[in-house]
């Protein structure tokens, strides 16, 4: 019995030394598979990404993103006061976490000295250049895209004027940041250009108690409610706006925009909004019926996707870019079921739209040294 015990137990330990010796060469070939993907941070105004515009529209860029590369996270962070001091501090809070962060707005332009600081990190910056730093206006990790807002406000003037019965629309914003502005004097352009083409006598009225004050202190005028995340100041001036006559008004106010998309579903008049930066038809929706006449869009989604696209292959460079509509990153929604334009307006806007792509039509822009008073009208 001894001896059959000492084989069994001679056998039992070859056996172990043979799994353990299998064991170890399987171990030593697997590869090493990391299931981390990119960590993203979007840090956003007070409206947040679910505001159904600005923000919500770069955030879904992010998302498309992550559809196509699932091991990738975002974290959204809403700064809540708007101000671009509390803005750079909110991501200096967070950079240390994310290999890279979205920045969606003009307040985050001085982010660029956060980048200096971490020059391993990646930074997406929306509606504004970088801050100059020592001299320097470009940074390797930071990617900055603007956009010709004024092209798509143009166009949302045009809509406007072709569309009034009142012959008195409007455009209310929220701050007077540069890309703000640049919707303000767009539109004014498109107003101005449809009644000098099509012989109109359109009024783009303003409401002298929020006339707008822009970054280098000069009154733009217009009607700018002080915030991108104020509804109830938002109906306020939509009110106010109906009540001086106007049947049709663009709203370019993030979330305080939705301010005036309730004064014209309560108004007692036939009263349409044009949306802003994203289709916002299903906003519009009021009973049976529906307030948004069109949207007009700056296609940030799409480019937000394609930068985070360069910083997972490697291509990721940093640069400063103007988007127009050349890049089809300007426009309007013309999509059947999305709009309640006339085939007539579609046609003129159409037309203007492949002006405004050739360059033939340069609409008043901030610093572009175009005022909408001084718009030629015709290419």
């Amino acid at each position: 019995m001894k001896g059959k015990k000492g084989i069994v137990l001679k056998l039992l330990i070859a056996v172990l030394l043979l799994t353990v010796v299998l064991s170890g060469c399987t171990s030593e070939k697997a590869p090493e598979v990391s299931e981390d993907g990119l960590k993203i941070a979007i840090v956003t105004s007070p409206s947040g990404v679910d505001d159904g515009s600005f923000n919500e529209d770069n955030y879904n860029g992010v998302l498309k993103f992550i559809d196509s590369n699932p091991s990738a996270t975002v974290k959204a962070v809403k700064e809540p006061t708007g101000d671009p001091s509390a803005a750079v501090k909110a991501v200096e809070d967070v950079v240390a976490d994310y290999d890279v962060i979205i920045t969606p707005g003009f307040q985050f332009a001085g982010i660029s000295s956060v980048a200096l600081e971490n020059p391993t990190k990646k930074f997406v910056l929306i509606d504004s250049f970088p801050e100059e730093q020592d001299g320097a206006e470009l940074f390797d990790n930071v990617y900055a895209m603007t956009f010709a807002e004024e092209e798509s406000g143009f166009l949302a003037g045009m809509a406007a004027a072709l569309e009034t019965k009142t012959n008195k629309v409007a455009v209310v914003n929220g701050i007077a940041f540069p890309s703000n502005v640049n919707y303000q004097y767009g539109f004014e352009s498109g107003v101005n250009y449809v009644n000098a083409k099509y012989g109109k006598n359109v009024e783009y009225v303003e409401l002298p108690s929020y006339a707008g004050t822009d970054v280098t202190g000069v009154d733009v005028k217009g009607n700018y409610a002080g915030s991108f995340a104020d509804e109830a100041t938002g109906k306020v001036v939509g009110n106010a706006l109906i009540s001086e006559g106007c049947d049709i008004i663009f709203v370019a106010a993030g979330g305080t925009g939705n301010g005036v998309f309730t004064a014209a579903k309560e108004a007692s008049s036939d009263v349409k909004v044009i949306g802003c930066d994203v289709d916002q038809f299903d906003d519009g929706v009021s009973g049976d019926g529906n307030v948004v006449l069109t949207s007009v869009l700056k296609v940030m989604n799409i480019n937000v996707e394609r930068s985070l696209n360069a910083v997972e292959d490697g291509t990721f460079k940093g640069d400063n870019v103007l988007l127009r509509a050349d890049t089809d990153s300007t426009g309007y929604v013309n999509k059947d079921g999305r709009h309640q334009l006339s085939a007539d307006t579609v046609a003129k806007i159409d037309e203007a739209y492949e002006l405004l792509k050739k360059g033939e039509i340069v609409p008043a822009a901030n610093f572009n040294g175009i005022t909408s008073d001084s718009f030629p009208g015709l290419p």
